[in-house]
């Protein structure tokens, strides 16, 4: 954040205002706070486009939303200006590019996950509730012990137990 500030305060910005979430989130509360402070005449200033957003269609509403109120809108490293014709062009052209490059990352990662789903591989956490320990659960219950100390006796937890044993066998 230390390097976008200080890029900010030497365009020339008299407030920075600093968001922690995702430029891919459309519902942050700095951006709105930015957006109500911003004054007709005014121009908001970011320092790379996807710091605002990652998909075309909240730049396009963002943009459109700021030349309602007469709001100006510059991004430092592509060197964008929307306070003219062609700066506007550059700003789609630029929303575009994003929103692309997000879509291939989201079908590279879906390409990948379906690779090793073909391969036997399976992602999230590893399982707990072997086969084992789902029998002994079973005889545990069976026996009248309570799931509580079930679950840790085998060392898991009590949604573990019930998760994997229908209220029946409980």
């Amino acid at each position: 954040m230390d390097a976008q500030r200080d890029a900010l305060v030497a365009a020339g910005c008299e407030r920075v205002f600093e968001e922690i979430a995702s430029g891919a989130r459309s519902d942050r509360p700095v951006l709105a706070e930015a957006i109500q402070y911003a004054r007709s005449g005014d121009t908001l200033v970011c320092m790379k486009l996807d710091r605002v957003a990652r998909s075309l269609s909240h730049l396009t509403g963002l943009m459109t939303m700021l030349e309602d109120r007469q709001i100006g809108f510059r991004s430092l490293t592509e060197d964008l200006d929307t306070t003219s014709p062609g700066g506007r062009l550059v700003f789609h052209i630029f929303g575009a590019m994003a929103q692309f490059e997000r879509d291939l990352i989201r079908e590279r990662t879906r390409a990948g996950l379906d690779a090793a789903r073909r391969r036997g591989r399976v992602g999230g956490r590893p399982r707990t509730m072997t086969d084992e320990k789902l029998d002994a659960a079973k005889k545990l219950l069976a026996a009248g012990t309570p799931p509580k100390d079930v679950a840790e006796s085998l060392s898991v937890s009590i949604p573990t137990i019930y998760r994997w044993l229908p209220a029946a066998a409980r």
